[in-house]
């Protein structure tokens, strides 16, 4: 019996009761608020709303720099996952953490995007995004708003939750992903992970490249 996917199984299923039976109720203008957060249209909302908001659209890009790569060896394909926590977060998340199986090796060729996904570049320039939206809502938002609209509103609550759900999760893939690189010490790496966020985005930056292993059809003796 796999404890580990039987644990991300039931975290998946407590996250979603939690958000639908227990968290505060919905409000009626939560569609519009999602649609102006969406389009640009800040004016009047709380900045550390919209640096949330803007922030749960880069965890999902600092996932596929590792749920790509690992799921080339998975028998579940990782791309409806990764493309489902673009809009879900972990509730797309958790099933795939469930549903895989260890993959300590890369095996085949990287194509564009995979190199992409593998990039240093594209790990600053997250951190970067990252630095300025975290910057951002800190010094220009209204905590205490903020604090009541956590109360108050589902959408705003959950996606809090789902925030730090992200990156308490990250750890989970980080193994694989350091065995595959070959590193021969872990253990910064393991410490790095541990900080909310900014972790994860500095272990994309400096984390050495997937080496290629080409696939040789056998030829027949």
């Amino acid at each position: 019996m796999n404890w580990r996917k039987i644990g991300f199984a039931l975290l998946w299923l407590g996250f979603v009761l939690y958000a639908f039976a227990f968290a505060p109720p919905d409000q009626p203008d939560t569609f519009d608020l999602i649609k102006r957060l969406s389009s640009g249209d800040w004016t009047g909302i709380n900045p550390l709303v919209v640096a949330l908001f803007n922030i749960m659209g880069v965890w999902p890009i600092i996932y596929g720099c590792v749920l790509f790569i690992d799921g080339r060896g998975q028998k579940i394909p990782a791309f409806p996952f990764a493309l489902g926590t673009f809009a879900l977060g972990a509730f797309a998340l958790l099933p795939y953490l469930a549903l895989r199986e260890e993959n300590r090796e890369f095996r085949g060729e990287k194509g564009w995007f995979l190199k992409l996904q593998d990039s240093r570049v594209l790990g600053v320039i997250l951190l970067v995004s990252a630095i300025a939206l975290v910057g951002w809502g800190v010094t220009q938002g209204d905590w205490g708003d903020f604090l009541q609209q956590w109360q108050t509103r589902r959408f705003i609550h959950v996606m809090s939750l789902d925030f730090c759900l992200l990156c308490v999760l990250f750890p989970a893939l980080l193994g694989d992903d350091l065995a595959r690189r070959g590193i021969q010490n872990p253990t910064p790496f393991w410490l790095l992970s541990l900080l909310p966020l900014f972790g994860p985005l500095v272990y994309l930056c400096v984390r050495p490249p997937v080496a290629e292993h080409p696939l040789r059809e056998e030829l027949p003796v």
